[in-house]
């Protein structure tokens, strides 16, 4: 029998730039082969930064688009606005637009399960109105954590994020992370619930999506750059935050290395795309002269981004020990790219320990500019010589979208099964 879930997203095609719309357009598409049928509530284009009008949903989900305004683009005057008209964030009008919407999508279609997602707080405001008033059973897919020991540093926004964040746990019947640092540290915070409603699905790769664009490169890519004469091009595909992300540490190796002459643009190319922090970054390469070593690239569809992981010599990670119980989506997408990878972060953090599961080891951390050379600089040669580590197709496939659907589906039908009088 075809059940139906309501779900919640604010990032969902065209907008342009997030890999975090993937999770929700992947389990929409995939949900139909495990008897579940999506419908999408999300928002009004106008609400997105950047759009892609190439970039739409093929399968022709049911998608129903809410009025919503983006409170620093349409409300502030001389770039200033009251705090309260963006708490928890910069969209909560959109609640204004998704919570009828919601009730006439309920009377409508009558879902039986009511999902929203995260990092946009104000999906699970409208989360969690929706099943007040309906009394259907809400999954919350969290994602990371709403609420960390730094995060969020404002008062104010804190004191909204952790009046969500007991919300999202107590009200809903389960709540998704997706790793297992973040899905243990909720049943510590929460210790007089049971563990079992929290529980890890991870993110992962389209590997339709990535077979059709393998169709399209030449037969060995790896052609390239296989004689010496050819720089050695490193790749960071999305945001570079200046907290959660911060590259200095690198920026300093990198002109370490430039100065002793072990690197220059002739041998290392190393391409920023969509940082999204483009003028933060641009100051650190002119503060260490590495213009010809360094490029800032803007955004790119969601293929094209894969075809350029596909064709360099390797990808670059980059995550802060702040965000230890986090893994970048871009992670699992390097992974199936089967390049090598360079991973700066935290050895005892969530990424470092996928990587290892994963028998990937070119690990350096990310606050030091000694060990971050020094392994850039072997990273670099054992890509060179073709003899750096990739992940063997079996373990990749345990990572595609397809799977972490069924995971999905498998607890829609036990929280729809658990709720049923």
């Amino acid at each position: 029998m075809i059940k139906r879930i309501l779900m919640i997203a604010y990032h969902y095609p065209p907008v342009l730039g997030s890999s975090g719309v993937q999770r929700t357009l992947q389990f929409a598409r995939y949900l139909p082969e495990f008897n579940w049928e999506p419908i999408i509530l999300t928002v009004h284009p106008r609400a997105y930064p950047n759009i892609d009008p190439k970039f739409i949903d093929e399968k022709q989900t049911k998608v129903y688009r809410a009025f919503a305004l983006d409170t620093a683009k349409h409300l502030s005057v001389m770039q200033r606005y009251p705090r309260l008209m963006a708490l928890p964030d910069r969209w909560s009008t959109w609640a204004i637009g998704a919570i009828p919407t919601g009730l006439y999508l309920i009377k409508k279609y009558k879902p039986d399960v009511i999902w929203s997602t995260y990092p946009i707080a104000t999906a699970h405001l409208i989360g969690y109105c929706l099943h007040r008033m309906s009394k259907i059973p809400w999954i919350t897919d969290l994602r990371d954590p709403m609420v960390d020991p730094d995060f969020p540093s404002e008062p104010m926004l804190r004191r909204t994020y952790q009046w969500i964040d007991k919300k999202v746990v107590h009200c809903s019947s389960r709540v998704v992370l997706t790793t297992p640092n973040a899905t243990k540290d909720y049943q510590a915070r929460y210790p007089e619930l049971p563990a079992s409603k929290f529980t890890c699905i991870e993110n992962g790769f389209d590997e339709e999506i990535f077979s059709k664009i393998e169709k399209k490169l030449p037969s060995n890519p790896n052609h390239v750059n296989k004689t010496e004469n050819k720089p050695f091009v490193l790749l960071h595909s999305g945001i570079i935050y200046s907290s959660e992300r911060n590259p200095v540490q690198f920026f300093e190796a990198l002109a370490y290395l430039s100065q002793k002459k072990l690197i220059d643009g002739n041998h290392l190319k190393i391409v920023l795309r969509a940082t999204f922090n483009d003028d933060y970054i641009a100051g650190l390469i002119q503060q260490h002269k590495l213009e010809s070593v360094v490029s800032i690239e803007p955004p790119v569809s969601y293929e094209e981004a894969l075809s350029e992981m596909l064709t360099v010599d390797g990808l670059l990670i980059i995550q802060a020990a702040n965000c230890n119980s986090q893994i970048p989506a871009k992670l699992y997408e390097y992974v199936r790219a089967r390049k090598p990878i360079l991973a700066l972060t935290d050895a005892q953090g969530d990424t470092a320990m996928k990587l290892s599961d994963l028998g990937i080891n070119t690990i350096a951390q990310l606050d030091s500019k000694d060990d971050i050379a020094e392994k850039l600089l072997q990273f670099i040669q054992t890509g060179k010589t073709q003899s750096a580590q990739i992940v063997p197709m079996e373990k990749i496939r345990l990572n595609s979208r397809n799977a972490r659907t069924q995971e999905l589906a498998t607890l829609l039908n036990a929280a729809t099964h658990s709720s049923a009088p």
